[in-house]
């Protein structure tokens, strides 16, 4: 033995790796930053035990770039994440306005319609409406994981 109690087991370098993995996977489940920052600091002080640092400089580095991240980094990337153009559609609604094609009969309680490669539950807009397969159509509105078509708007 080195004279180290943990080298034995695995070196701190990748005991530093594993916890900034873990921190990485951590922030998918939160998405609040803070435990990506706590995985950088740990990937940095990875590199610097890599270099051979004892474990009291690398606590150091640890606490200075989780200190550094956390209130340097974060508050930029947040910033940025935060920040919307007022065109800027996302998710389902994106598919407002689109043109699709019925794959199953579409009237006011059900149906099936195509737009790009993705299939949609759809119904109309009216109850006098009805669509055959084949028929296209525009997406009016998006109401939960239902698309809402006319046949009017093309």
């Amino acid at each position: 033995m080195r004279g180290k109690w943990l080298d034995w087991v695995m070196p701190a370098w990748l005991i530093w790796l594993i916890g900034s993995g873990l921190l990485a996977v951590a922030e998918m489940l939160t998405l609040d930053l803070v435990l990506l920052m706590f995985a950088g600091a740990a990937l940095g002080t990875a590199g610097v035990a890599l270099l051979g640092a004892p474990v009291i400089l690398q606590l150091i580095t640890f606490i200075a770039l989780s200190v550094g991240l956390l209130f340097v980094v974060r508050p930029i990337a947040a910033r940025h994440l935060a920040e919307r153009t007022p065109g800027q559609i996302d998710g389902a609604q994106a598919y407002v306005g689109r043109l699709g094609v019925v794959t199953e009969r579409v009237d006011e309680k059900r149906g099936r319609i195509k737009i790009g490669g993705d299939e949609w539950s759809a119904v109309t807009q009216t109850s006098i409406e009805q669509f055959d397969v084949g028929a296209t159509i525009r997406v009016m509105e998006i109401r939960g994981a239902t698309a809402v078509v006319s046949g009017d708007a093309i």
